[in-house]
């Protein structure tokens, strides 16, 4: 199994940045695929969902800037997140795993891939 997610970089403060996250080694399609973050020294914090059939849930502080969205056709989930702030400078992180009243992630994590935002 392998999550390799693409995209990260260095952003101004307002702008805008779309995640890429390719599986392979799994039926992408049947998983809930999920975006977390990291920054030094704290846990893993959970961002959003997508369920199998499309279905998302967010974390409030990125509701209404950021979106995930699956392809799966092409084994990949994204994230878009735009007005980006520095406190969203962080590693981001995909996950496959399922959804049953809340998302459970499986041990299926990919590398990550940094996110700054500063001016």
């Amino acid at each position: 199994e392998q999550l390799v997610e693409s995209g990260g970089g260095l952003v101004q403060p307002g702008g805008s940045l779309t995640l890429s996250c390719v599986t392979s080694g799994i039926t992408f399609e049947n998983y809930a695929m999920a975006w977390y973050r990291q920054t030094p020294g704290n846990e893993r914090e959970f961002l959003a969902t997508i369920r199998r059939g499309g279905g998302t849930v967010y974390q409030d502080s990125v509701k209404g800037r950021f979106t995930i969205s699956r392809d799966n056709a092409k084994n990949t989930v994204y994230l878009q997140m735009n007005n980006l702030t520095p406190n969203d400078t962080a590693v981001y992180i995909c996950n496959a795993g399922y959804y049953y009243t809340r998302y459970v992630p499986y041990n299926y994590w990919g590398q990550g891939t940094q996110v700054t935002v500063s001016s």
